[in-house]
């Protein structure tokens, strides 16, 4: 294979690395806000569970005035009852007395529907206790993968930086003009694989005789539809096709 584009094929790999690395760093402050979100939703979930608890407290405390109160008025009927002078005075308070007691009796029974309810709040924060605290111990080990692969990340493109200058410095000038002229007006890939008569990335079909050329992997040759530089992938074992000249068609 010409070296030059031997070289251009590396370059435009160390170029997708570079691109891909860019990427993920770029991605960094996204995926640091979704697991924030995570953390906040198992946060609120817990503060919501707690909230209805405390509500339901609340609630059981709030009838159990009322009962108290109804009780002050249940033993304040019986005390009167003990004085009654007549049958009529004796009936009215046992109407009181009787109100009183059913009173009393509808409030103790809300008691008790809170109190189950109540157990049924406290396993809602126990569960959301215990889902925030394996939300924060998968956030805490992602945040941690990040962290590492951000400094991995960082030194691969230092890397690649590296090992670009040494491609380009041995490159052809007029090459690497071609090569930096086509990637930034592709988004970056100036380099395709021929195949099947084909240009992988624009799927245009190349002239027959074009395509020929390509296999030969002997010179520079861009596909006329998207000025990408082509070259052909020998499969295992084959040979490449004899070379008629070492012609650079830039």
């Amino acid at each position: 294979m010409l070296p030059d584009l031997e070289r251009v094929i590396a370059l435009q790999k160390l170029d997708t690395a570079a691109h891909e690395a860019h990427r993920r760093l770029a991605e960094e402050p996204e995926r640091t806000k979704s697991l924030d979100a995570r953390l906040d939703a198992a946060k609120q979930q817990v503060a919501d569970s707690k909230a209805a608890l405390a509500a339901n407290q609340a609630k059981r405390r709030e009838i159990e005035k009322d009962v108290a109160m109804h009780q002050g008025r249940l033993s304040k009927f019986r005390d009167q009852a003990m004085d009654v002078k007549t049958n009529q005075e004796y009936h009215a308070i046992q109407k009181e007395i009787g109100f009183a007691q059913g009173e009393i009796k509808g409030l103790e029974d809300r008691i008790l529907e809170l109190m189950l309810e109540a157990d049924e709040h406290n396993a809602a924060v126990k569960r959301a206790d215990k889902a925030l605290a394996d939300e924060q111990k998968a956030v805490d080990a992602e945040q941690k993968a990040m962290a590492a692969e951000h400094e991995q990340l960082k030194a691969s493109l230092e890397r690649i930086a590296a090992e670009r200058t040494q491609v380009t410095a041995s490159m052809d000038k007029q090459v690497l003009a071609t090569f930096d002229r086509v990637a930034k007006g592709r988004n970056g890939v100036a380099v395709a694989e021929a195949r099947e008569s084909i240009c992988t990335i624009c799927h245009v079909r190349l002239r027959p005789q074009v395509f020929n050329n390509v296999r030969r992997n002997d010179s520079i040759i861009q596909c006329d539809s998207c000025q990408r530089i082509l070259y052909f992938a020998q499969p295992a074992g084959a040979q490449a096709p004899a070379s008629d000249s070492a012609t650079h068609a830039v």
